[in-house]
């Protein structure tokens, strides 16, 4: 039996299932020889231009490319270059439309060209045979060169997949579609260069047998080629029977060597390796002449061309270019444009689409020429696409499938074996558009497979990231374990014990002493420490129970004294300086006094204090000095110190309704020397109220060493006694002085033998007495804090009517207290409406009085502070007395 070889060596053929016969239309262009184009004004290049990836770009806008200049690159097998055709600038790198069905942009680079065609450096291979066929492959795909046939597989992976692989090389020059004619007459009138890049590639793959097929209807290119090809080629010229779709791969390997593709599969599967004339014919001049792939043989036909041929286009070239340098009248009512032929080709969207690698032809037919479908009929099951199928596949069934969107039916009935050469639509008499719904559902299910194909790649991503995890996580384990299991060693070879066991021993030890019911041994310093607890506890109950604010108020009286003090010095310097201008130049100089006024309010402040500390310490002492005493006072002390405090009240009301009146009344003359001016006779009880405070303050700090006692000789030498007669006598007095100023009629007590019998004389004299008294109770305050159970204090008078009953003491004394204070706050107000009152200077109030004005008034506004807070002390130090 022969083998295949010998068979095709004898000329046998085989034929193919289906196929056509259509009108060839070839004579309308294969006529005149290839002419050039010429170099447009604008070249129009996409990134992307055969099957495979595209390259990355190298160039930027604004460069200067020349002529055979890489355009862009990319390192693997499927990427192959673009080159730029002419030289020129780069103007643009943008999207713009191209040359596909589906009428959608890509990225394209724009040249605008300069006319001179000037051309870059250049690789040559003219010695070819004794390179080494890895490196022609490279130089080939440096090159840009993609199958010209239609395809555009990159040609240098094709021939790297091919290499010890196939025995049969094929070169298709059937170019079966009707209206092309570009291998024709490239086959025709550069057949010499054509028949050398068949060398080049018997070289590279190393053939057995190499066969050029080619259509019956060639005969002038049958011819070229036989004059070219000697015995030393090996090579056979085959010629095969016109019928479409010869041209194709996979039925030109079954016409010429009988064997069939599987399906989804390419032809070097079978040992054979097949290749375009164009395709042989640029790699003639890519390794000889070192020209890139930058230009093609594109056929222009159809009767709406003037001047129909072939010619030599640039890459990027657009066609509306061509159209109108060769004279295309477009028809009016039929304006088409077709890339490709009139069964495999597409309608333009418009003409500024540029010519590519896979652009054969472009065919502008007119309306008689080819009928445009009006619309689809219905599918009459005739089954005449089956019949001319070359593949062999039911073009009705994918057309359900497809329409349906069933891809998984369209791919279980091989809807990839479709090459899409337009047999079936051709036959078909319901005019269905059959190759357009292949297209379609071709295009889903490459989508639907990328997407496949990228969730697989998460999917593996994903699952190699989680068996590193647990592999990382299980080598940190075995190396804990090890560490520790090291550790236990190590201790033990050490005559240590186990950490970890002892740490374990440890806690379960404590939780056995916690379990434990029996009552644990209680050191000293833990009994010391609850029994302080417990006690601290104890005394915040009784406190909380029992609240002690004593502290916090006397911080507030203390402040508010410091508060009325300020104020004090403040209206006192107010009445100085008022005073001053008042006064003539010959007093108002008197700086002296100012100073010495001063200093005595630094000295009360002192004296204040240090009394106040002193009545903290001993709270139950009756701190109120008494002046007068009487003899028919209870002996008993308790008494006593209720009378004392009863009397402070009393007085502390009676100088309030007394200011007021004394203010409101001013008295004419308070001595012989005093001026009838009332407002010197108030200024004049001010002056006398400030000395008196003044003496008391200097009395309490040395009554504390030698306090001295002075008594009538009416009062019992017992000093309780006197002590409760002189709270009694205050309390007397001050009502008295009440009476007399609110009446005004009958004036009190002797204030001087110059005094008459003058209302307002009396209401002067009742604020000397005033200020008198206040005086003897600071001494007699100091005298109590240094004796509290004696009262020191002298008394001045004593008044035989007083009733000896103590109880009616205590309540007269209660009644004089709360008198006392009235009159002191009614004077109050009254001195602080009244600011001019104070400020007028008196010459004389007692004899014991200054006579300098300025001191008189620095004197009044001190006495004032010393009162109040003097009042304050008397108050704290008997908090719990109850008034009767």
């Amino acid at each position: 039996m022969l083998s295949i070889i010998e068979q095709i060596k004898q000329g046998k053929l085989w034929d193919f299932h289906g196929g056509i016969h259509p009108a060839e239309n070839k004579a309308l262009s294969s006529k005149q020889a290839i002419k050039a184009a010429g170099i447009p004004q604008e070249l129009i290049l996409p990134l992307k231009q055969h099957i495979g990836s595209r390259g990355d770009i190298i160039v930027n806008i604004g460069d200067y490319v020349l002529k055979g200049q890489p355009l862009t690159q990319g390192d693997i097998a499927m990427c192959v270059p673009i080159h730029a055709p002419s030289s020129g600038t780069i103007t643009a790198i943008e999207q713009r439309t191209t040359a596909h069905p589906s009428g959608l942009t890509d990225l394209c680079i724009v040249i605008a060209t300069d006319n001179q065609d000037t051309w870059c450096h250049a690789t040559q291979y003219p010695d070819y045979q004794d390179r080494d066929p890895a490196e022609l492959i490279e130089a080939i795909r440096l090159a840009g060169i993609a199958g010209l046939g239609g395809a555009g597989f990159p040609t240098a992976r094709k021939l790297q997949g091919g290499l010890g692989n196939v025995d049969i090389l094929i070169i298709n020059a059937a170019e079966c579609e009707p209206y092309i004619t570009a291998d024709d007459r490239l086959m025709q009138d550069y057949a010499d260069e054509v028949i050398e890049g068949i060398r080049i590639l018997r070289h590279i793959i190393s053939p057995k047998l190499t066969l050029i097929g080619i259509e019956d209807n060639k005969p002038d290119a049958i011819k070229a080629l036989e004059a070219c090809v000697n015995e030393d080629d090996n090579i056979i010229i085959r010629v095969i029977p016109t019928k479409y779709p010869s041209g194709s791969s996979k039925q030109l390997v079954k016409l010429l060597t009988g064997r069939e593709v599987p399906s989804q599969a390419r032809s070097t599967s079978i040992g054979v390796i097949m290749q375009n004339v164009g395709t042989a014919f640029a790699i003639k001049r890519a390794i000889v002449n070192g020209e890139p792939l930058i230009e093609r043989v594109v056929t222009l036909t159809g009767k709406a061309f003037k001047q129909r041929g072939n010619v030599f286009a640039l890459l990027g070239t657009p066609i509306a270019y061509l159209l109108e340098k060769f004279g295309y009248q477009a028809d009016k009512k039929y304006p088409r444009v077709i890339i490709g032929g009139s069964l495999m080709g597409f309608t333009l969207p418009h003409a500024n689409v540029p010519i590519t690698k896979i652009t054969n032809c472009i065919l502008t037919p007119k309306r008689k020429e080819l009928p445009l479908h009006t619309y689809e009929m219905a599918c009459i099951r005739c089954s005449a696409c089956a019949d001319a199928c070359p593949a062999s596949l039911l073009p009705q069934q994918l057309q359900w499938y497809a329409k349906d969107k069933n891809y998984d039916k369209c791919e279980e009935y091989n809807l990839s074996d479709c090459i899409e050469c337009g047999a079936c639509a051709y036959v078909c008499p319901s005019e269905i558009p059959l190759v357009q719904y292949y297209r379609q559902a071709k295009a889903e299910i490459w989508e639907r497979k990328q997407d496949e194909m990228s969730a697989e790649r998460a999917r593996q991503r994903f699952e190699a990231k989680q068996q590193r995890m647990d592999r990382d996580k299980a080598e940190r384990e075995n190396r804990f374990a090890k560490a520790a299991t090291d550790r236990r060693q190590h201790m033990a070879t050490a005559g240590g014990d186990d950490a970890v066991a002892a740490a374990i021993a440890r806690v379960k030890a404590k939780q056995a002493a916690a379990t434990d019911t029996a009552t644990p041994t209680i050191k000293p310093a833990v009994a010391a420490a609850i029994a302080k607890a417990k006690a601290k506890q104890a005394a915040s109950v009784s406190e909380e129970a029992i609240p002690d604010n004593s502290e916090m108020a006397a911080l507030r009286k203390q402040r508010k004294l410091q508060a009325r003090e300020q104020k004090a010095a403040k209206h006192a310097e107010l009445m100085q300086q008022q005073t001053v201008t008042e006064q003539p130049p010959e007093q108002a100089s008197d700086k002296k006094d100012a100073v010495a006024a001063a200093v005595a309010r630094a000295k009360a402040r002192k004296a204040a204090q240090q009394a106040q500390s002193t009545t903290e310490t001993q709270p139950t002492v009756d701190a109120k000095p008494t002046t007068e005493v009487n003899t028919d006072v209870a002996v008993d002390p308790k008494k006593a110190a209720v009378a004392a405090a009863v009397a402070r009240a009393k007085a502390r009301k009676a100088a309030q309704q007394q200011q007021p009146t004394a203010a409101t009344e001013p008295t004419a003359e308070v001595n012989s020397d005093v001026a009838n001016d009332p407002k010197k006779a108030a200024v004049a009880a001010a002056v006398a109220r400030a000395k008196a405070r003044k003496a008391a303050q200097q009395e309490q700090a040395t009554a504390a060493a030698e306090p001295t006692v002075e008594v009538n000789t009416n009062v019992e030498s017992d000093p309780k006694k006197a002590a409760v007669a002189a709270a009694v006598a205050r309390a007397k007095a001050r009502k008295a002085a009440q009476q007399q100023q609110i009446t005004a009629a009958e004036p009190t007590a002797e204030v001087n033998t110059n005094v008459e019998s003058d209302p307002k004389k009396a209401a002067i004299a009742a604020a000397v007495a005033r200020a008198k008294a206040r005086k003897a109770a600071q001494q007699a305050q100091s005298t109590t804090e240094t004796q509290p159970a004696v009262d020191a204090e002298p008394t001045t008078e004593v008044d035989t009517d007083v009733a000896v009953d103590p109880k009616k003491a205590a309540v007269a004394a209660a009644v004089a207290r709360s008198k006392a204070r009235k009159a002191a706050q009614q004077a109050q107000s009254t001195t602080e409406t009244q600011p001019a009152v104070d400020a007028k200077p008196t010459t004389e109030v007692d004899t014991d009085v200054a006579v300098d004005p300025k001191k008189a008034a620095v004197a009044a506004a001190v006495a004032r502070a010393k009162a109040r807070k003097a009042a304050q002390q008397a108050n704290k130090v008997q908090p719990n007395i109850e008034e009767e």
